[in-house]
Order: C-alpha cells, then structure tokens, then sequence
C-alpha cells in the first residue's frame, strides 16, 4: 500500500475510536445531567462495555502496523498537522498499550459509579460513604501509573495524561514563582479599607431569569447554541461530544448569582474551543484539543479576563438589572463590578476569586502527590485537606461538603487533571496579551458588545493547530515568549491594586 491509502486507512481507524468515545461521552453527560438513580449501576456496566471495546479498538494491532509504515514515510513534513497526527497517536497508542483492558474496565465502572457515590455523599457531608470508592480509585490509578511508567515519581505519569510534556517538577516550580508574588497580593488586599459590598450578589435573583442571561451572554462571546445546549449538573462541566454537539451544563442559587452566570461563562469558553476544533481534522490529534491546560486557558479567559472586565459589564450590566429589578435598581456599577471581583478566602474553588483560585489548585497539586505514591491514606485526606486549608488561606471548612468533597474529580478518577487549572490562568493570561497585541484595545470592543474578533483570533491561532504542538510550545508559538507566571500578576495588579486602592 502506498502512503496515502496507509494514511486513509489510518485516519479512519482513529475516526473509528472518537466515535466509539463520543458515545461513552453522551453517556456520561446523561449520566450527570438526567439519568434516574436507579439506572446508574446500569449505566456503569454501560461505560464498561464501551471502555472495554475503546480500549480493543486503541490498541487494536493493526494501528500499530500503520504507524510503523507511517513513521518511517519520507512524504511526512516535521512540522505538518499529518506529521503530528503520527507522533501524538503514536503517543496514544503505546500508553494504551501499557494499560491491561481488565483496569480500563474496572476504572470506568468504579468511577462511574464513584461519581454517583459522591453526589449522595456531597450534600449529606457523609465522607464516610465515599471512603470506600476513594480507596478503590485511587489504588486503580496507582496500577495505572506503574502500568505508564514515569521517570522521577509516580505522580507524573498521570499528569502527562492531561498535560503532555509537563512533570511534576516542572509545576512545582512554576507554581513556587507564582505563590511568591500572589500570596503577598493577598494579604495586601485583605489588608485594604477599601473592600467591596458582596452581599448585593446574594440577593434574591429567580433561576430562570439567571438561566436567560446566562444563555445570552454565552451567545454574545461565541458559543453556537446550534451546535450545543446548555443544561444543569452538580458539577459543571463541558463535553465535546463531537462536531456539532457539545454540552454545556451549570447550576444556580437562587441567593448567589456569580454562581451559575460566571459559571456558564466559564463552560461557555471551553465550548468555544471545542466548536473551534478542525472539523475535518475529526478523530485526528489535529482535530482534538492541545491539552486540559490549554483548554481552561479558554475557559478562565473568557470568564475571568472578559467577563469580570469593567468592559464587559459596561456592556452587560442595564440587562442584569433590567433582569433583576429588586436586587439591582439601587446598586450603581462601579459597586456591581466591585462584588463581582472580591477577593476574599472561600473554601470553594469553583466560586474563588482570581487571586486566590490558583491556591486551592496548589493546595490539591500538594495533596494528590502523595495519594498516589501511598505516603497518604484516602482515610486520612479529611484531616490532610483541613491542615493544609488552614495554612493557605487561614480558614478551616466547616465541613466536608466546603472541605475535601466539594469536587468531583476523585471520584470520576481524574487525578493528576487540577494542575492543568492553574497553568490554565497562566497560559490565558499570556494568550490574551498576544490577542490585545494584535487586535488593539479589547475593552473598547467588549464595551460595544463586540466580542468576535477576540473568539476568532483564539479560533485562528489556537484552537485550529489541535495537538500539532505541545502546550508550553503553542503559547509561545502565539505570544512570542517562553511561559511565565508576569502575564497573569500583571493583569491582577492592574485589576486589584486600582479596585483595593493598593
């Protein structure tokens, strides 16, 4: 065979996978957003199966044959998106080979239903229910690191699944440069006279009139509600099912508005992304997203930088209050934008400020480490979670819900994902120095309520590439500069020093 007909056909089984994963991703959103209790161990044999036959199909010999054909082709160009195909699935290709089809399986159930554990556990602060499915999960990605093989620690085995060419060293040290100057910018804030009214935001503010401008806004920055829905979750998410589907979910507090709106906005970006991916790159490297790092770049940006930005409310704010009347009418904006940029310790990290987010981030980096290398027991994560709570921001949760089960990562085995958060803010913070760079005054536009020639730059220069480049790589391909946490303080020194009078 020739090296086109190789390359069809190796396209095509990868086509074969996404789509095989795209229904296990139908199921799993179901699962989070309208599945009744009593389908959920059903559901798990469901996941199961599905993961089972990926796996099969992933690792199937005959893709192993094709990259070998492919790789050694002299019709590849280094530097080409087919090019990267090769490389990042030959990637894919010899991790999941490491992994026996038995723990792929026993992950998916456990996991699945871990999650539905959780969602019991959480509101009745019962950690002790959850326990049992901690342990197991965490010993599966114990298997599953040893399985991958790691260089330096365990650790880091699961935490180049989510952010290719990261280790835990090299986090480590980005975060230390970061705490360095953010810890310092908190106190200094904490310290200020000048501190907002946030009680205005738990006013009362009716769901289904969150739930209306939470759509519009989502639909001003870019997210095609013809190619996606937006539902309610306990945890939000985002899931790419595939081109012209993606899901959306949030959820609301009829006594917290920043909940479900920042929330949505948050999703929403991470939906733009996904509807910016190549669509005839589908099942493709190039065609999937660089990395979880990258993603939330989009995610924090659209939510942080955009729409916390006076800009955007100078925009948005006549429809918040036309919205909600009786919470609003007497609030002038300068006050709403105030309390909607708080800086103020909390114990939960999906409602933290952006100052202060990046250290509930550390604070799980800090405790996930040591679960998978056995120096610390799922039993004792309660009081390891409290101890180091209490060193970070001075507080100690009141109880488990605002404490070590307010997310739903462990339970559906995402270990090694929370530090991509934080790289995050700092890819985003870098990506829209480089957009302002070439687009001129972006407050100008966001106070017009024009947000698309920021969506398209992002579409053009980062979400087209896929995973043709590594995630440090791209944001310097883009920006120009090697990676740092300036970007990110810059931006909050120039928010919070004017806001705080610092």
């Amino acid at each position: 065979m020739g090296f086109a007909e190789t390359y069809e056909e190796f396209v095509n089984h990868l086509r074969e996978v996404a789509t095989l994963s795209s229904c296990e991703s139908v199921l799993g959103w179901d699962e989070q957003t309208y599945l009744p209790k009593g389908g959920v161990e059903h559901r798990a044999n469901q996941l199961g199966l599905l993961s089972g036959m990926i796996h099969d199909k992933s690792t199937d010999p005959r893709l192993g044959e094709l990259l070998e054909e492919l790789a050694g082709s002299d019709e590849l160009d280094a530097d080409s998106p087919r090019a990267a195909n090769v490389r990042e699935a030959r990637r894919d290709f010899d991790r999941a080979t490491k992994l026996p089809k038995r723990l792929v399986e026993e992950m998916s159930k456990a996991t699945s239903l871990g999650q539905q554990a959780w969602i019991e556990a959480k509101p009745k602060n019962d950690f002790a229910s959850f326990q049992p499915w901690l342990e197991k999960i965490v010993a599966l990605k114990r298997e599953e690191a040893e399985a991958v093989g790691y260089d330096d620690v365990p650790y880091d085995a699961l935490l180049d699944t989510y952010e290719t060419g990261a280790s835990t060293q090299t986090v480590e040290a980005t975060f230390a440069a970061l705490r360095d100057e953010l810890v310092p910018l908190a106190k200094a804030i904490a310290d200020s006279p000048n501190q907002p009214d946030a009680s205005i935001l738990e006013r009362e503010y009716p769901v289904d009139v969150q739930r209306t401008l939470g759509l519009e806004a989502a639909e001003a920055i870019g997210f095609d509600f013809d190619r996606g829905r937006l539902d309610v979750a306990a945890h939000p998410f985002c899931s790419g099912i595939g081109p012209g589907d993606c899901r959306l979910t949030t959820r609301y507090d009829e006594r917290f508005v920043p909940m479900a709106f920042f929330g949505t906005l948050h999703e929403a970006g991470h939906g733009i992304y996904e509807q910016g991916l190549d669509t005839e790159a589908y099942g493709t490297p190039a065609g999937h997203s660089c990395s979880l790092g990258v993603h939330e770049s989009q995610s924090r940006m659209w939510e942080n930088l955009v729409g916390r930005s006076r800009a955007f409310w100078d925009y948005f704010y006549g429809r918040f209050q036309a919205g909600f009347p009786a919470a609003l009418s007497d609030v002038p904006l300068d006050t709403f934008h105030a309390a909607v940029n708080t800086v103020r310790p909390s114990f939960i990290r999906v409602e933290a400020d952006e100052v202060t987010y990046n250290l509930h981030i550390m604070l799980r980096f800090e405790l996930e480490q040591p679960l998978i290398s056995g120096d610390l027991a799922p039993a004792d994560v309660p009081a390891a979670w409290n101890e180091k709570f209490e060193a970070y921001f001075g507080l100690v949760p009141e109880d488990h819900a605002h404490g070590c089960l307010q997310d739903i990562h462990w339970s559906a085995g995402l270990i090694g994902y929370f530090p991509t958060y934080a790289l995050g803010n700092l890819y985003g913070a870098q990506l829209f120095d480089a957009a302002e760079a070439a687009l001129g005054d972006l407050d100008a536009a966001f106070a017009a309520g024009t947000f698309r020639p920021l969506k398209e730059w992002l579409n053009e220069n980062v979400h087209r590439h896929g995973r043709r480049f590594q995630p440090t790589d791209l944001v310097e391909r883009v920006s120009g500069k090697p990676l740092s946490h300036e970007p990110l303080m810059r931006r909050l020194h120039a928010k919070f020093d004017h806001l705080y009078g610092l």
